[in-house]
């Protein structure tokens, strides 16, 4: 028998899933890693404690397994998308990662409509000038940390830098590059336009290679480090959200994602490079060659929950926190909550939002609030379904992953609040399934991506709307939407109260 490991390397922890030729995950070990958040807006990570805890993660995994170690055939890798590494001519780390949730680029932004100008930039990079993305870092740095901007050989992605750890080689690919507003996503290049218009020099972009690419072996140092063999193939692998897709079967047209992790995606499998949502939601390359997917985000979706439960039952399972949940009404009792604790990504692109409980009375107890929050962040991504469908986009049937998977209470309200057919996967590992596949195409043991998901993914149960709950989620819904308008400008005016 051959295997395959896939490693996603998240915000807050790192996975590393065994898989083998019929597609069953035979191990899986996490190890988790801290945020560095000095002032508010600000969100990064020592790139340095990825390698550590990959390196960790993947000895204890090689140390279970009882098989030969040279059947372990090929590795690759799902990474947080947007994050910004930076490496001098003798490629060590100038300083910590600036991460996908950091919102202290708002002036960068401004600037980039500035020069670029707000049609240009969607025309190349099919996104809008998001705080999160790359290229907005890259300027924050050349602004404000101009001697480490002059020393930078090289930028990378989180999940490049730790593959280039392991194979001494650096590469980015097309999914996640797409998420650094410097690629032509349409052109599969990175867009020199862009780099001269902003003063970025073009030696910076690391080349580029398909997700599913061999780009190198495992050195012997690192093999010595984690046991693997210095003969593992090492493939590109891709973004988070593209092989969530990937790992979720989302490879043809007409399927759809809701996917919740720390943020939440709803995602749409696009065959063409021209359609135009006026940057409304996401428009990146696929982990899949020569495709493409639409996202919307929410920022802070399994976060505002984690956060719910580390504020107010820290020392509990999600489980204890969630028991009853089914039994609360839907509105939780006259109970809204908007999941805007970083801000917010789709619709609003909004960094200085902040989340609101709205109805709050003297009858409401704590499994209200959590049944409140958990509605609150189905209605964020609702959003995006909402953009998808006025786009002309056909959503009836959701393939659901993530923290919004491991509840069926939570399963049934996102198929009552999306109006949609909600399919649970049997075996659902989300993007680190996704980085096993690629590893497993890039091998040679399919055909094709599709071939792969046939063996690797098989549903489970399917929750199906229940038209009275639709109607009432629909009224509720207008209702939501409103918060967002009515506590814009407070939320304005508290920003100063802040710790900054």
């Amino acid at each position: 028998m051959k295997y395959v490991i896939g490693v996603d390397l998240g915000t807050s922890s790192v996975k590393v899933l065994l898989m083998n030729q019929e597609g069953k995950v035979c191990h899986e070990v996490s190890k988790s890693y801290p945020l560095i958040q000095e002032r508010s807006g600000y969100s990064e990570q020592d790139p340095n404690e990825w390698v550590e805890k990959t390196t960790i993660a993947l000895r204890e995994l090689v140390d279970h397994f009882e098989g030969n170690i040279a059947d372990i055939e090929g590795i690759s890798f799902s990474g947080q998308m947007h994050g910004l590494v930076l490496l001098d001519e003798n490629h060590k780390v100038l300083r910590n990662a600036i991460l996908w949730n950091d919102t202290r680029t708002t002036e960068q932004c401004q600037q980039i409509y500035e020069i670029v100008g707000e049609e240009r930039l969607l025309h190349v990079t099919k996104n809008p000038a998001l705080e999160g993305f790359t290229l907005p870092k890259l300027l924050w740095i050349k602004q404000y940390e101009p001697e480490i901007f002059e020393k930078s050989a090289v930028f990378m992605l989180p999940k490049d830098y730790l593959r280039y750890k392991m194979t001494n080689e650096i590469h980015s690919e097309f999914s996640d590059a797409a998420g650094t507003l410097l690629l032509n996503v349409a052109e599969k290049q990175w867009s020199k336009e862009i780099c001269e218009l902003l003063g970025i020099n073009e030696r910076l972009c690391p080349p580029l290679v398909e997700s599913h690419n061999f780009v190198g072996e495992i050195t012997e140092s690192f093999a010595l480090e984690t046991g693997l063999a210095t003969t593992t193939k090492v493939f590109a692998g891709g973004a988070d959200n593209a092989c969530g897709a990937i790992g979720s079967s989302i490879l043809s047209e007409g399927k759809t994602l809701c996917s919740i992790g720390t943020s939440g995606v709803v995602l749409s499998y696009e065959e063409t490079k021209d359609r135009d949502f006026a940057g409304k939601v996401h428009y990146f390359n696929h982990g899949q060659e020569n495709a493409f997917y639409t996202m919307g985000v929410t920022l802070a979706a399994g976060y505002s929950l984690s956060w719910f439960k580390d504020t107010f039952a820290p020392n509990e399972a999600f489980d204890s926190l969630l028991e009853g949940l089914g039994e609360v009404s839907i509105g939780a009792n006259g109970l809204l909550f908007t999941p805007y604790l970083v801000g917010e990504r789709t619709p609003y692109a909004d960094a200085t939002i902040r989340a609101s409980f709205i109805g709050m009375d003297a009858s409401h107890k704590r499994i209200d609030f959590a049944r409140a929050v958990i509605e609150g962040i189905t209605f964020s991504l609702n959003e995006s379904i909402e953009i998808f469908r006025e786009s002309g986009k056909t959503i009836d049937t959701i393939i659901s992953i993530g923290g919004g998977a491991k509840n069926e209470t939570w399963l049934q309200i996102q198929a009552d609040v999306f109006n949609a057919k909600i399919v649970k996967l049997s075996s659902e590992q989300g993007p680190a399934v996704g980085a096993s596949m690629l590893a497993a195409y890039g091998a040679g043991w399919f055909g094709s991506l599709q071939e792969c998901a046939s063996n690797f993914t098989a549903e489970e149960k399917v929750y199906e709307p229940i038209l009275e709950n639709v109607e009432r989620y629909q009224e509720l819904y207008k209702w939501y939407k409103e918060v967002y308008k009515q506590t814009k400008e407070i939320n304005e005016g508290l920003k100063s109260f802040r710790k900054s």
